[in-house]
């Protein structure tokens, strides 16, 4: 899960046995002892200090940039086996591959776990739930969208588009596409393992990287809050919309029955049957404007889900994993550097204590070696903290280049409702004088109301 604790991480050559045996005392009490310095990083291999120009931290990206990078359509192929719905495939189709492939649930489940071993320190979107027994076909619809916004949230993402893994998913014809996932990444390490600038990344952060952290933490947490109160609303709106066109649907329906009623007219009306006679075939041709009234209704409902809820929706997928990235940072990261460093005073008070009794020298050099290995495993903690503050700063940036895609939500609205007013209100006037032939009478009938005029009114 995105938002618990982090999975074991890869640690430098050297350091994973003394890390391990951290994670066994980890219930220790909290040693009193002050804290020792850490010895000097050692110098990294050439190829790792190879950075480009600038400052790498830096993201010089737009939104447009973001959305070109690819495009993935997700749609449903459901397959049938007997009488029930066995499993359902996804036809995944990116144009930037330019490729068109079928995925089941449990495909995009493998790839989510792979990310997030490859990319712990990354924004990787969480996935939609696993089938219920007794799922419908509303449940498996916003599985689907939620998937598609998965995607396409991965595939533009900067350093998963140049990922391998992504290439694999996105356009792997082969039978077996979890094996292949699987394989690449396996004896690769996870993104620190191979970033040049794992080693470097504490010379690129600023200086009150921490207090930085803790503001854009909160000011996404309120961002956040207040997407999800629109999405709320637009939701209602939406629902509001397809029941309006239901209502309008059945309305037109009921005056057209009444108007195709053939109940025979009793005697003492028959002064009034040519009035009755009118007005049910006027009523009977009320039903295609309705009709048209309804289906224009749900039409901007339906595209307001798309281009209005459906946005709303990614940007809330965005929000929430950087959350969850900011939890698996405290939760991780930090947490196993903390139990390093303790493991380290428990050695180094033991090794006082060994020296203070004269225990033989193999027991001594033992503990000294666990020291030394001990030291490794907080050195690499210490890169780990400040690479994995680097990410989030630049995962920071990222949200921030999505956040003018609120301009293109509000735009999506307000044209969606000038333009399916805009149609409605043609319907209803060409429907008005229709109405006339209701109000055909002798004199001194009521007569039908004269249609607005601007909203002045005669003095």
């Amino acid at each position: 899960m995105t938002g618990g604790a982090m999975d074991p991480l890869p640690t430098a050559p050297g350091a994973a046995v003394a890390e391990a045996e951290a994670d066994e005392e980890a219930d220790l009490p909290a040693a009193d002892s002050p804290v020792p310095p850490v010895s000097e990083p050692r110098a990294p291999d050439a190829s790792r200090m190879q950075v480009p120009p600038g400052n790498p931290l830096l993201l010089s990206l737009t939104l447009q940039e973001l959305l070109a990078r690819d495009a993935v359509q997700v749609e449903l192929v459901p397959e049938k086996k007997g009488l029930f719905l066995k499993h359902v495939e996804y036809e995944v189709s990116s144009q930037r591959f330019k490729s068109c492939v079928y995925r089941r649930y449990n495909d995009f489940v493998v790839f989510h776990e792979t990310l997030l071993h490859k990319f712990p320190y990354r924004m990787v979107p969480a996935l939609p739930p696993k089938r219920m027994l007794g799922a419908d076909r509303e449940f498996i619809e916003a599985r689907r969208r939620a998937l598609k916004r998965f995607i396409n949230l991965v595939a533009r993402h900067p350093p998963f588009s140049e990922d391998v893994v992504l290439k694999l998913f996105l356009s792997f014809s082969g039978p077996d596409v979890q094996n292949k996932l699987k394989e690449s990444a396996q004896c690769v390490g996870d993104e620190f393992m191979n970033c040049k600038l794992a080693a470097r990344a504490k010379d690129f952060l600023p200086a009150d990287i921490q207090t930085q952290f803790a503001m854009s933490r909160e000011l996404i947490r309120n961002i956040y809050n207040s997407f999800h109160k629109l999405r709320d609303r637009a939701e209602r709106m939406v629902s509001r919309a397809i029941d309006n066109a239901a209502d309008l649907l059945i309305f037109g329906k009921e005056l057209s029955a009444l108007g195709s009623d053939t109940t025979p007219l009793p005697s003492w009306a028959s002064l009034n049957s040519g009035t009755w006679g009118s007005l049910k075939q006027a009523l009977k041709g009320l039903s295609v404007e309705f009709a048209l009234l309804a289906d224009k209704a749900a039409q901007q409902g339906k595209q307001e889900e798309n281009d209005v809820v459906e946005k709303l929706n990614l940007f809330l997928d965005l929000l929430q994993s950087y959350k969850d990235l900011c939890e698996r940072h405290e939760k991780g990261v930090l947490h196993k550097h903390q139990r390093a460093l303790h493991k380290y005073s428990l050695m180094k008070r033991q090794m006082m204590s060994a020296a203070a009794q004269s225990r033989e020298p193999e027991s001594v050099e033992q503990l000294e070696s666990r020291i030394v290995e001990q030291e490794n495993v907080i050195q690499t903690m210490e890169l780990r903290n400040h690479f994995s503050l680097y990410c989030l700063h630049q995962e920071t940036q990222l949200v921030h280049v999505y956040l003018p895609l609120t301009s293109h939500i509000l735009g999506a609205f307000v044209n969606s409702q000038i333009q399916g007013h805009k149609e409605m209100s043609k319907v209803w006037n060409d429907l008005q004088p229709k109405l006339r032939c209701l109000f055909v009478g002798p004199p001194g009938a009521p007569t039908p109301p004269r249609p607005p005029q601007d909203g002045l009114s005669a003095h």
